[in-house]
């Protein structure tokens, strides 16, 4: 029984290969990779201006307030979020420069582009006071 099924299977594989089946038909993933193309062709141009947003407001002095926001955080648990990717930094921010967040985790300190900052929040709690394991927003 096993092995009627794998034959007949086998044929029908074999025939759509031949005739231009529903198997290999590439005329139906074109338009599928096309708009893959596209929605990655508008995310890099969205990505690109959000840089030289930044970059605009950076050369006329305009992130001053985050800056200030930032230092409200010295010594908390956070997490912070940048704009690439939408990565996320957790830890104890120890610093705030003028360009950069000095941030510990695990006995390492790493430091973060305050330019690419959108949100910083304290790490959350349950009701006990002990950490979240999942982070959902």
């Amino acid at each position: 029984m096993l092995v009627q099924f794998w034959f007949k299977f086998g044929a029908t594989f074999y025939r759509a290969m031949i005739y231009g089946g529903v198997i290999l038909n590439f005329t139906f993933y074109i338009p599928i990779i096309f708009l893959f193309i596209i929605i990655y062709v508008f995310h890099k141009r969205r990505q690109t201006l959000v840089v030289r947003r930044i970059i605009e407001r950076k050369r006329t002095g305009g992130y001053t307030e985050m800056k200030e926001l930032a230092q409200r955080f010295i010594n908390k648990d956070c997490v912070i979020y940048s704009f690439d990717g939408g990565r996320q930094f957790i830890g104890v921010i120890k610093e705030v420069t003028d360009g950069a967040i000095l941030v510990e985790k695990d006995g390492k300190i790493e430091a973060i582009n305050l330019d690419f900052v959108i949100r910083i929040r304290e790490y959350p709690t349950n009701k006990n006071g002990k950490k979240k394991s999942v982070i959902l927003d």
